[in-house]
């Protein structure tokens, strides 16, 4: 049980101790810093332990924002501090230096500790609280001014509105969040959690899924409707863990992987719904999960390229904020890049009332634009930028190209000589003339085993110094994109029953590759262990590997959907084992979307 240690004089009248019990605390109280001391000595070293001042006016939430999330060691408000196991020494080091000669110090105890802590290297998170109240009052006039404007603050209310993102789209803001956030508090009060909502809209998507997989029209209906309900729990369980703080390592990867398994469960439901109903879009529901997964490494291969650029600044960037400072343009550009709540709005709706094939052609020409939008936007920001990229940003840009053994080799082969080829260019004529050759060539054609080998060097070059360009972070989509269109394509011109579904299989469990590859970056952990991505092959040994596979089974084309199949099935069973290890693992971070709608 975490406990709280009430430093001072008890100030009678205060509902501090049962507001502190109320978040589920242990209180012990300390009349001075020896006693302190002493009391937290006497603390287990692997439990949360938190130093809150008797005199402290706030309210609850201000303590519950400080005391209670668990994705910082060290976390803060006026008048109260909170560590985790990983932040204990510091405290402990501080309580002691609080104690000694010249400790006295002026301003209440658990700030000094705060600040010691923060001192000696600690990072200590300070939550931004708004209109909430955090303060230890000075006197009773203070004491009394303080206490006013708590009661003016309807902390409730706060704690709703912040359980919403700040940045969100207009159909999740308008048409969602003003009754889901009241979900979210009906789940919190009756003791649900945010993974079991996100395995709730998980599971309902599942049987939307079914429910068009059946090619009828009440099917389509269900679906659609099934759908928007899985969305409003998807924005529920985020929602319930910014209200409740229920952050988690679990919830980061259920968080970060379910949404893509929804609606790409979804394509693969309406696929079979038409081809019950004698129409095959296969081909369209691949294209559809290639360009939404393409369209994401764009997003979060720019980000991690440029978030801690220096002179990070540009006029297409000044014109983007300009743009912000007109309300209704706010609206409109986050509307036209069609985020996951139109999408999926505009999913549901056309599944209910049209045909598999016209879902998937809206899909495609939607997401089409919205690509060509942000991704022609951020290339004009890179292009008139003067930024410098960091050796972190540059590392993570390698980590999203997901290299395999024959691209490392080419970059030793190539060290220290590689840094005047343009690394952007020429993955994008490598990934030109994969697809190219691909289009172009017949089906098992050995041309086209030169062309990935042409592919692969292509692709050892590219990578073979830092990625440190003004355009470089255009390489890991360039090669997304070379890889799920080739895979699309071959599937296609085999022309037998089966491959493009294997084809849809093994691309899913590749995407899922890579999202598990840009979330863990973003925990801060870095790229999935090396041996992963050189079991699998990388992006250009998978290449590599399908040509001569439809070179060699050119004469048994049936046989292509098994050899498909088979990738599939390894590749997902690989990257799931070490990604579910990962994951599970106390190592591994609390990481939340908290800004990109997409």
């Amino acid at each position: 049980m975490p406990t709280v240690i009430l430093t001072g004089l008890p100030v009678p009248g205060s509902p501090l101790s049962d507001e502190l019990r109320s978040l589920g605390f242990e209180v012990r109280p300390a009349t001075g810093p020896e006693d302190a001391a002493a009391a937290l000595a006497a603390v287990p070293a692997d439990e949360r332990v938190a130093v809150v001042d008797s005199a402290f006016v706030g309210h609850v939430h201000a303590l519950r924002l400080a005391l209670t999330d668990p994705r910082f060691d060290a976390c803060a408000v006026t008048g109260a501090l909170a560590v985790l196991p990983g932040a204990r020494d510091a405290l402990d080091k501080a309580a002691a230096l609080a104690t000694g000669a010249g400790a006295d110090g002026a301003g209440p105890y658990a700030d000094r500790l705060a600040a010691s802590v923060e001192a000696a290297g600690t990072a200590v998170q300070r939550p931004e609280l708004g209109t909430l109240v955090a303060t230890v009052p000075a006197g009773p006039a203070d004491r009394e001014a303080a206490t006013a404007a708590v009661a003016a603050v309807d902390d409730e209310a706060v704690r709703l509105r912040t359980a919403v993102k700040s940045r969100d789209g207009f159909f999740t803001t308008f048409f969602i969040s003003p009754y889901s956030r009241y979900i979210a508090r009906w789940c919190a009060r009756r003791g649900l959690t945010p993974n079991q909502v996100t395995t709730a809209s998980l599971i309902t998507a599942l049987i939307a899924a079914g429910c068009a997989a059946t090619g009828e029209r009440w099917g389509y209906v269900a679906a659609g409707v099934l759908l928007l309900v899985s969305f409003v729990l998807d924005c529920t369980d985020g929602q319930l863990a910014r209200y409740s703080l229920q952050y988690s390592t679990m919830g980061a990867w259920l968080d970060a992987t379910f949404d893509r398994a929804k609606e790409y469960s979804f394509y693969a439901g309406l696929a079979l719904g038409a081809a019950r109903g004698g129409d095959d879009v296969w081909a369209l529901a691949v294209g559809a999960m290639i360009l939404m997964t393409c369209r994401h490494v764009v997003d979060f291969s720019f980000n991690e390229a440029n978030h801690d650029a220096t002179a990070n600044t540009s006029p297409t960037a000044a014109l983007s904020d300009r743009l912000d400072s007109v309300g209704w343009t706010v609206w409109v550009r986050r509307m036209i890049i069609l985020p996951i709540g139109e999408r999926w709005a505009m999913i549901a709706v056309l599944t209910a009332l049209t045909t598999p094939r016209i879902v998937f052609y809206a899909l495609l020409v939607g997401c089409a634009f919205g690509a060509l939008y942000t991704t022609a936007g951020r290339v004009l920001r890179s292009l008139t930028r003067k930024a410098t990229r960091t050796d972190r940003a540059a590392q993570a840009l390698a980590d999203l190209a997901d290299s395999g053994p024959l691209a490392e080799l080419q970059g030793r082969l190539l060290r220290g000589r590689a840094g005047s080829f343009g690394s952007v260019y020429v993955a994008a004529l490598g990934t030109v003339l994969m697809i190219g050759a691909a289009l172009w060539l017949p089906f098992g054609d050995p041309r086209l085993i030169a062309a990935a080998v042409i592919y692969v060097m292509a692709s050892g070059l590219a990578v073979a110094a830092p990625l440190k360009g003004a355009l470089d972070w255009l390489i890991p989509p360039l090669f997304r994109a070379a890889e799920y269109v080739t895979v699309l394509v071959l599937a296609a011109k085999a022309d037998v029953p089966g491959a493009l579904p294997a084809a849809f299989g093994l691309i899913a469990a590749v995407a899922y590759h890579h999202y598990d590859t840009v979330y863990r970056i973003r925990g801060g952990t870095g790229a999935p262990p090396h041996w992963l991505v050189r079991t699998i092959g990388g992006h250009e040994g998978r290449v590599l590997l399908l040509t001569v596979l439809a070179a060699v089974l050119a004469s048994r084309e049936a046989d292509f959907p098994v050899a498909l199949t088979a990738a599939a099935v390894f590749v997902a069973l690989v990257v799931l084992v070490e990604s579910i290890r990962f994951w599970v693992s106390s190592g591994a971070p609390a990481v939340h979307d908290e800004g990109e709608p997409a």
